[in-house]
């Protein structure tokens, strides 16, 4: 049986042309979500195909980032495909079809898995140092904060706090109460000490 496993990493994409392509290859079922790849054990689709698959199947992707999102991941998951007699092919390497249930397949997927986990670790690496940058130039700000001193919940979390001593409450029961995150409740206490 062929199988095709279609992914996007967020619900604002489309997957049309995956699963055109995966059509066109002959997969008789395909297995599609939108969700991130970083975590395997979110993709619930993907482990469900994983689950799915049995001796002589094939799994097919339209690019090997759709399939995994670091070298180790996918020689990790193309070893337990492996043992369990099941190939990938992958329709875009490049340019061309690579197919798991060859020898040449299975050097090729080493390597180009490689060379896609390092193209990701550059694409970090240049956007720290644009942030970097941007920082010294004084125009990067960060994330903006959601509770300022302002914040009538954050206030009311602080006021508990400070009172501890009276009113008796734990740190836990102050943000149930104000549904301030214990987090977001110490940093404060801790820029205002650091204000004092």
């Amino acid at each position: 049986m062929k199988y095709g496993y279609g992914r996007v990493s967020s619900a604002g994409q489309n997957l049309t042309a995956q699963i055109k392509q995966l059509q066109e290859a002959g997969c008789d079922t395909i297995f599609k979500e939108k969700v991130s790849g970083r975590k395997k054990e979110n993709r619930g689709q993907f482990n469900l195909l994983l689950e799915t698959v049995r001796e002589g199947d094939t799994i097919v992707v339209t690019k090997l980032d759709r399939f995994a999102r670091s070298t180790k991941d996918a020689l990790n998951t193309i070893e337990y495909l492996n043992s369990l007699g099941v190939s990938l092919i992958v329709l875009n390497m490049g340019g061309d079809k690579i197919d798991t249930g060859t020898a040449i397949g299975k050097l090729m997927i080493t390597v180009l898995s490689g060379i896609a986990e390092f193209e990701a670790d550059m694409i970090k690496e240049r956007k720290l140092e644009g942030i970097e940058e941007a920082k010294q130039r004084g125009v990067y700000k960060g994330r903006p904060k959601k509770y300022t001193e302002k914040n009538k919940g954050l206030q009311h979390a602080m006021e508990l706090f400070n009172n501890r001593n009276t009113n008796k409450l734990t740190v836990n029961e102050i943000a149930d109460i104000t549904r301030i995150s214990r987090a977001t409740l110490y940093r404060s206490v801790k820029e205002m000490r650091n204000i004092d």
